[in-house]
């Protein structure tokens, strides 16, 4: 039982170093399409809900050996609750599921069983599939627990900052395709009926679009972190190079009118991931006629990477009351 809660605007558990490069210059950033929130206000205020916290929880071996493990948080309520499961980012480096409990706990006291997961990284020699395969095992590990923890195994979002706004986007784009499925928990369904996407990218050969020629010419380079992420550990290649390899890494590519809906949200001045990639999933999404919203923060860098920047306003504007509620509109909305 949580007897304790995390400061509004302590966004990350351990800091890491700063995994990818970093822009000089942002060019601004459309809204055409958009909500522009501004993050004013009060910070995220949490509900009395009390919870039950589950940590380590070894939901899948990768092939390698590597055990992939995930923290739940469970609302005591009575009831099966929806689950949303959190990815977090790391430039496809790291993935430490204790990053963003602050705001996980606010989703969780609004009455979600959210679950935070580790995935394989580029050090382990995964690709995107080998990624978005974890994924997809822990909600297959989660459905397969459903009564143990409490999970309404009809109702399930996902939900991730960068590298995972990445993976929550393909997960919820490939919903029900075998390719992407991977070997770990058979038999529950991993497709989720609602997705958030917090600065991610889509298109990685246009990652650094909104950025400086330097920024470009370090994210686009040959065997880039980048470039094995999309192409395979080994490769030499730019991401430039391989249109073929950058397409089928691309949610965009996956996208029906099936697509469950997403929202996506992106700071005005992010310095790692170009705003315009949420802004071309926005589009494809919305052109295959699905059901998309897109929230621009007017201000926002890199969620919580702001603070590495030594611009922790930024970094208060995701956990705003402001911005927050807008989450939790669309989790009500689309999961109840």
């Amino acid at each position: 039982m949580s007897t304790t809660e995390p400061s509004p605007h302590l966004l990350s558990g351990r800091r890491p170093e700063l995994p990818v490069p970093v822009a000089e210059t942002v060019v601004p950033v459309d809204t055409s399409t958009s909500i522009v929130l501004d993050g004013a206000g009060p910070s995220m205020r949490y509900r009395p809900t009390p919870l039950t916290m589950h940590d380590d929880i070894r939901y899948d071996t990768s092939p390698g050996g590597r055990e992939l493990r995930l923290d739940i948080q469970v609302p005591d309520t009575p009831g099966a609750k929806p689950l949303v499961v959190y990815l977090t980012g790391g430039g496809f480096q790291f993935a430490n599921k204790e990053n963003n409990l602050a705001r996980r706990t606010y989703v969780a006291k609004l009455g979600y069983v959210v679950a935070s997961i580790e995935y394989r990284v580029i050090d382990d020699g995964a690709t995107y599939r080998d990624t978005v395969a974890d994924v997809k095992s822990a909600i297959r590990h989660l459905r397969a627990h459903a009564d143990e923890y409490s999970i309404n195994p009809q109702r399930v979002a996902v939900w991730g900052q960068s590298a995972g706004g990445y993976l929550a986007a393909m997960v919820g784009a490939t919903n029900d395709l075998p390719q992407f499925e991977g070997t770990g928990n058979p038999g529950p369904s991993s497709a989720v009926q609602a997705v958030i996407d917090e600065f991610g990218p889509s298109n990685l050969a246009q990652l650094a679009a909104d950025f400086d020629t330097a920024m470009q010419d370090e994210v686009y380079a040959s065997g880039s972190f980048l470039a094995r992420f999309a192409i395979g550990p080994d490769t030499t290649s730019s991401v430039i190079d391989d249109p073929a390899a950058v397409a089928a890494a691309d949610p965009s590519t996956y996208v029906t009118s099936s697509t469950p809906p997403f929202a996506l949200l992106h700071g005005s001045h992010d310095h790692f991931v170009s705003a315009s990639q949420t802004l071309l999933l926005h589009n494809a999404i919305r052109a295959a006629g699905g059901t998309s919203i897109r929230y621009v923060i007017q201000g926002g860098d890199h969620g919580d990477l702001s603070v590495l920047l030594e611009d922790p306003a930024s970094a208060k504007l995701w956990s705003s009351e402001q911005v927050m509620a807008h989450i939790a509109r669309f989790l009500r909305e689309h999961l109840g």
